[in-house]
């Protein structure tokens, strides 16, 4: 692998990311509740979308136009962003532990979170993972990229606002509390 090209460390990272995924899900609480494939397919489909749209090699007409000159600071700085999403998917994923899903589900003694990024930003992970597929488009600089991370932040919202109608359902008042004092995908401080 040569890793002088900003593609191959974007490649290495979005790889990380990907079996780290893999071998945590291995250490998992049995579901209590999950929602159906119907609703999954809601946001799934988009967010397969917006992979695709950032995949090697993609030209598709205006989509293809640039957004940002070719150079190579513009895709240091996209391995950079890449890398600081990769980072934060995966601190927020350790937080989660074993109350984690790719499906919006409830645990048999899910708990709320509030530990680590989670003490800030309700749905970290979703953050991490639009900050580097955001990465991943400067590095392309193409308006497919944006388009790409726009479509993926509209699948992560909707995703988002399930798992929260299933928290709210779960933990009432205590969940309540914690909207109040995190943003959704952005820090909030109080």
């Amino acid at each position: 692998m040569d890793f002088s090209s900003q593609r191959q460390w974007i490649n290495a990272l979005w790889i990380l990311f990907a079996l780290y995924w893999l071998v945590s899900a291995f250490k998992l609480k049995k579901t209590k509740r999950r929602e159906s494939w119907g609703q999954r397919f809601v946001y799934v489909l988009p967010l397969v979308v917006a992979f695709y749209l950032l995949r090697r090699g993609a030209h598709y007409g205006l989509l293809a136009a640039r957004f940002l000159p070719a150079s190579d600071a513009a895709g240091w700085v996209g391995v950079a962003l890449t890398a600081a999403g990769v980072a934060i998917a995966i601190w927020a994923r350790w937080h989660l532990g074993a109350n984690w899903s790719g499906v919006v589900t409830l645990k048999e003694g899910h708990e709320l979170i509030r530990t680590g990024p989670y003490r800030n930003i309700r749905h970290p992970i979703y953050t991490g993972i639009l900050l580097a597929l955001l990465g991943t488009a400067v590095a392309v600089g193409e308006v497919r990229g944006l388009l790409g991370v726009a479509i993926a932040w509209f699948s992560f919202y909707t995703k988002a606002r399930r798992e929260e109608s299933f928290l709210a359902q779960e933990f009432g008042d205590r969940f309540a509390e914690h909207t109040k004092r995190t943003g959704m995908f952005l820090p909030h401080f109080s």
